[in-house]
């Protein structure tokens, strides 16, 4: 699962390398620019449950995001894109990639936490608002849900 757009390559980590460049981009948006703490960005699911995705721009990891697959539900979490890279289309890629990777693995929708900056973002992408805001790290969320089909792209 590669894809190619907005100037970037959208794939699954190829190396342990790839893993620590993608968790220190989300080190750098979460903690630095959000003033999350490590120990909450960093919350024990990022082992081998996990696919890594990332995007790669000359050669250097952009965006990333975290998939786990459990049943027929895929969690999202973690997209993280570089400061000067937001807006150019790498985070619908990586949403993209993740909806692929949840289809191959038999999931029937994918989950996530949103931040209510972000809520425009993954209503465009088909998503929907379950339940009320709710405040993780100071930061305001909501639950969202997309339902999958086992051939719709995106």
């Amino acid at each position: 699962m590669t894809a190619t757009g907005a100037n970037a390559t959208v794939r699954p980590t190829q190396s342990a390398v790839e893993v620590d460049a993608a968790m220190e981009l989300r080190k750098r948006v979460f903690c630095d620019e959000q003033g999350v703490s490590l120990d909450s960005e960093r919350d024990g699911r990022d082992g081998r449950d996990a696919l890594h995705l990332v995007a790669e721009a000359d050669g250097r990891i952009v965006g990333t995001c975290r998939v786990i697959v459990a049943g027929r539900t895929a969690t999202l979490s973690r997209m993280a894109i570089e400061r000067g890279e937001r807006g150019t289309g790498i985070g619908r890629e990586l949403l993209r990639a993740a909806h692929l990777h949840a289809r191959e693995e038999s999931a029937r929708r994918v989950v996530l936490h949103a931040q209510m900056h972000a809520l425009g973002f993954y209503e465009a992408a088909g998503y929907a608002p379950r339940g009320p805001i709710f405040m993780e790290e100071g930061i305001e969320h909501v639950a969202m849900e997309k339902r999958l089909s086992s051939k719709a792209p995106g």
